[in-house]
C-alpha cells in the first residue's frame, strides 16, 4: 500500500485521487491480529469482570471499545488450552489434554489414556493459516507445547518458528520469566517492535504472558505500593498478585496506545484471553507426591485469589478452572461497549481468525470449533454444545478423570471413577454432577440426584462426543494398586505408552 502511494503521488491530482481509490479497493481487507493470551488469569481479575481490588483502566477501555464476553471458555490447564488455540481442535482430537512434560498417576482406580507430548510439525496451527494468507507472524512467549527440540515452557525456537507457522519467535533474556515483572515489559517491547517492522504487510502476533503463572512476581515499586494500602505479603490477595495484575493492565496500555501512534486503530482486531481458570486453592503435595498415595481429605497449601462467584480456580471442571475473561475490540465491527453471554470456546478462535483474514484450513484438517465472526458483529450463532475431554489425575487441582458437557445452561461434570469434594474429602466411586448456570453459578447445588434422567441423558450424549472422535473413555485400571492408590510419579511404568 505504501509503495502505491509513493508512485501516485508523482501524477495529476485528479488522477490521483481516482488511481489511489482504485488501488485501496483493490486491497485485501487484512486486519492486524493482536491476540493477548495471559497465564492463569482468573475470571474476576479485572475491573471490567468486578474486580475493586486492582485498577484495570486499560483492559476496561478494551472492554468498553469492544466486546467483553461473560461466558468465555478454556481448558483448566495451560498446555491443553494452548493447543486447543493452534489448532482448533478439542484435545480429545489433538490428544494434548495434558500438561508436558509426563506425569501420571500409573496406579490410580481409572486408569489415563496416553496423551501426545509434543505438539507435531505437521499440525495445520493458526498461525500457519495465517501466514499462507500473507501475514506476518510472531510468537513471543511461553511456549509450552513441544519437546526441548523445538522449544520449551518458555519459548518456541527460532530455529523451530517455521515448522508451526511463525516467522519470528526471540529468545528472551535467561531466566527472564523468573524475575522482575516476569518478562511482561520484554515481550510488550517485542510485540511493538514487530508491529513497527511490518508496516506494509498485515502482521499475526500471538503474545503469550507468563504472568500471573508460579511464581507469580512484579516490579518492586508495584508490590511495595500494595502492600502500603494493606495487601498481604502472601495468601489470598497477596500485594505481588494485585501487582502482577496491574503490571499486565499497563502492558496492554502501551500495546494499544502503540497501535494508535501508529494509526493501525482501524485496521487491527485484538483479543485478550487467558489461558485457564486463576489459581484460588493449591492442595498440598505432600500425601501425593512425598507420600504413600493414600489419603482421605487433601488440605489447601496455597491460596493466591478468590474466583468467586465462580467456583474453584485453575485444573478444576468447575466454572473458575474453565471460565476466563476475554475481550475483543475490532473497529468498524464491534460494537462498542457489547457485551456478550453466548458461550464460546477456545477452539473457535483458529477458525474465527482465519475467516478475518480470508484464509482456509485443508480440507482434510478437522475443525471442532466455529467461527465467532457473526457473534462479535452483532449476530446470533446457533445453539450448540460444548464439551471437555480430562481423562487425568492432577490432584494439586483436585483433578479425578472427568468429561464436561454444557447445554444451553445446563452444565455435566461426568467423574468417571472418583472425585475430591469441596472440602478436600476424597471420594471414590463414579459421580454425575448436573449444574443450573443461570440460577446457579457458583455450582453449588448438584441438580443431578432430582433431575436423574436429565442427567443420564446429557452423559449419553457426551459418550456418543467421545465415541465420535474416537476417543477412550476412561474406565477401570487393571493395574491399580490401592497400596498407592493416588501416587503421583514421573516414572513412566511398563504399561504407559
Amino acid at each position: 500500500m505504501r509503495y502505491c502511494l509513493k508512485v501516485l503521488t508523482l501524477l495529476l491530482p485528479g488522477v490521483l485521487w481516482l488511481a489511489a481509490e482504485t488501488c485501496q479497493a483493490a486491497m485485501p481487507d487484512k486486519p492486524n491480529i493482536l491476540f493477548i493470551l495471559t497465564d492463569d488469569q482468573g475470571w474476576p481479575t479485572l475491573g471490567c469482570y468486578g474486580n475493586k481490588l486492582v485498577p484495570t483502566p486499560h483492559l476496561d477501555q478494551l472492554a468498553a471499545e469492544g466486546v467483553r464476553f461473560t461466558d468465555a471458555y478454556v481448558t483448566p490447564q495451560c498446555t491443553p488450552t494452548r493447543a486447543a488455540l493452534l489448532t482448533g481442535q478439542h484435545t480429545a482430537r489433538n490428544g494434548m489434554w495434558h500438561v508436558i512434560g509426563w506425569y501420571g498417576y500409573p496406579w490410580a482406580p481409572v486408569s489415563e489414556p496416553a496423551f501426545v507430548e509434543s505438539l507435531p510439525r505437521s499440525t495445520y496451527t493458526l498461525a500457519k493459516g495465517l501466514h499462507d494468507a500473507g501475514y506476518a507472524t510472531a510468537c513471543l512467549g511461553k511456549w509450552h507445547l513441544t519437546t526441548p527440540e523445538d522449544g520449551n515452557y518458555v519459548r518456541l525456537k527460532q530455529s523451530a518458528a517455521h515448522y508451526y507457522g511463525f516467522d519470528y519467535s526471540p529468545e528472551p533474556p535467561n531466566g527472564y520469566h523468573h524475575e522482575g515483572d516476569k518478562g511482561v515489559g520484554w515481550l510488550t517491547d517485542q510485540a511493538i517492535g514487530f508491529m513497527e517492522s511490518h508496516p506494509d504487510q498485515p502482521w499475526f502476533i500471538y503474545l503469550s504472558h507468563h504472568t500471573i503463572h508460579n511464581p507469580v512476581l512484579a516490579p518492586e515499586e508495584t508490590v511495595a505500593r500494595y502492600r502500603a494500602q494493606g495487601a498481604p505479603a502472601e495468601g489470598l490477595h497477596n500485594a505481588t498478585y494485585l501487582a502482577a495484575i496491574e503490571t499486565l493492565d499497563q502492558s496492554v496500555g502501551r500495546l494499544l496506545k502503540r497501535i494508535d501512534e501508529l494509526h493501525l486503530r482501524d485496521s487491527t482486531l485484538v483479543v485478550f484471553l487467558s489461558d485457564n481458570g486463576g489459581v484460588e486453592d493449591i492442595y498440598n503435595t505432600e500425601p501425593f507426591t512425598k507420600g504413600s498415595g493414600v489419603f482421605r481429605r487433601l488440605t489447601v497449601g496455597e491460596q493466591q485469589f478468590d474466583n468467586a462467584p465462580l467456583r474453584a480456580g485453575k485444573g478444576s471442571a468447575y466454572e473458575g478452572g474453565i471460565r476466563v475473561p476475554c475481550l475483543v475490540r475490532w473497529p468498524g465491527k464491534t460494537r462498542p461497549e457489547t457485551v456478550e453471554s453466548t458461550p464460546v470456546h477456545v477452539v473457535d478462535w483458529a477458525p474465527t481468525l482465519w475467516e478475518v483474514a480470508g484464509a482456509k484450513a485443508p480440507a482434510d484438517w478437522k475443525l471442532d470449533g466455529v467461527s465467532l465472526v457473526p457473534l462479535l458483529q452483532g449476530k446470533q450463532l446457533a445453539d450448540r454444545p460444548l464439551y471437555w475431554y480430562l481423562p487425568l489425575y492432577d490432584l494439586r487441582w483436585g483433578l479425578t478423570p472427568a468429561a464436561v458437557l454444557r447445554e444451553g445452561d445446563l452444565k455435566l461434570i461426568e467423574y468417571f471413577g472418583d472425585s475430591v469434594a469441596a472440602d478436600g474429602e476424597y471420594v471414590p466411586g463414579r459421580r454425575l454432577e448436573l449444574y443450573n448456570l443461570k440460577t446457579d453459578l457458583g455450582e453449588t447445588t448438584n441438580l443431578a440426584p432430582k433431575m436423574a434422567d436429565t442427567a443420564a441423558q446429557m452423559s449419553e450424549r457426551l459418550h456418543a462426543w467421545m465415541k465420535s472422535i474416537p476417543v477412550d473413555i476412561p474406565g477401570a485400571n487393571p493395574h491399580h494398586d490401592p497400596a498407592r492408590s493416588l501416587l503421583e510419579t514421573r516414572q513412566k511404568q511398563s504399561w504407559n505408552p
